[in-house]
């Protein structure tokens, strides 16, 4: 199974607040949007990026990408205070002059232009789990034809031009991960690439192709031909957590996402990712995600 894949599958932006701005020094503006996800891309010149929670700035170039979790400044300069504020009302923060459809800045022609989408929701726990704060990938080939389309259509006003914009910044969102995972010394997560042991590999894939199944260390270590001891201790050296946690943190993930994602009561859930009642999965899920598992979907279902 390719699990980013799926992961991907699950990505979908809907009503994303995505536009540009364009803008001389000093410039900062502010990005308070409610999204588990953000991006900004810089099509001119370069700016800093400060996160929140007091984390260090970051550097952006020109064909930067950057994936931010949470609130964050983008600005000329890390000491120029926040002067506009973006909302998911809209790109256009107030006092930001607009220029073209999703298009606010100072002149057309400014010192700065840059490019940003916020989700709303629908972003894998998982996958948010496997990302840093901030992650930035330089100017990619496989990033460059999107953006130019990305551009296009913010600047244009069409009917159906939201959906074509949510798409947009799934496949940016999606080129941006895979750079992002691919470069040279990446600690990737387990699901995303081969670990280098076949055993721990071959393990990886029983469990994400066939979650439901009632896997034991001993079944595990069975079907890859290595001892209960042996195999605990490679798949904990390469993965980073024994086998059954890991194989727990995947189901209630897959939980997670199926909850957000349908109308199936907490029962049918539990049965599809290895538990045996909504009981069983509520108690895990809890555990892991500090809530049960009926306030982890956009509206309730009975169980």
């Amino acid at each position: 199974m390719d699990v980013l894949a799926r992961l991907m599958d699950g990505v979908r932006a809907r009503g994303a607040v995505f536009g540009q701005a364009v803008l001389d020094p000093p410039w900062s503006l502010r990005f308070a949007v409610d999204a588990p996800l953000a991006l900004v891309a810089m099509l001119r010149h370069r700016a800093w990026l400060v996160p929140g929670d007091d984390h260090a700035p970051v550097s952006l170039g020109t064909g930067d990408v950057a994936v931010v979790r949470g609130e964050f400044t983008v600005a000329d300069d890390p000491s120029t205070p926040p002067r506009h504020v973006v909302t998911t009302s809209g790109y256009c923060a107030e006092g930001v002059r607009p220029l073209a459809a999703r298009t606010c800045g100072d002149r057309p022609d400014a010192t700065a232009l840059l490019l940003g989408g916020a989700y709303g929701g629908g972003v894998s726990a998982r996958l948010l789990r496997a990302l840093p704060q901030v992650l930035v990938v330089g100017g990619d080939d496989r990033q460059r034809p999107l953006l130019d389309l990305a551009t296009g259509e913010v600047t244009s006003d069409v009917p159906g031009q939201q959906v074509v914009l949510d798409r947009l910044l799934d496949l940016l969102l999606g080129a941006t991960l895979r750079s992002w995972f691919d470069r040279p010394g990446a600690r990737a997560p387990a699901w995303y690439r081969p670990t280098g042991d076949p055993v721990v590999d071959r393990a990886l894939r029983l469990m994400h192709d066939d979650p439901a199944h009632p896997w034991t260390v001993a079944g595990l270590a069975s079907r890859t031909g290595t001892s209960r001891a042996a195999f605990t201790r490679r798949f904990t050296a390469h993965v980073g957590e024994p086998p059954m946690r890991y194989l727990t943190g995947w189901r209630i993930a897959l939980a997670a996402d199926l909850l957000r994602e349908s109308d199936a009561t907490v029962a049918a859930v539990a049965r599809q990712v290895g538990y045996a009642n909504a009981f069983s999965l509520s108690v895990a899920f809890k555990r892991i995600n500090g809530i049960p598992p009926t306030q982890g979907r956009p509206h309730p279902t009975s169980s």
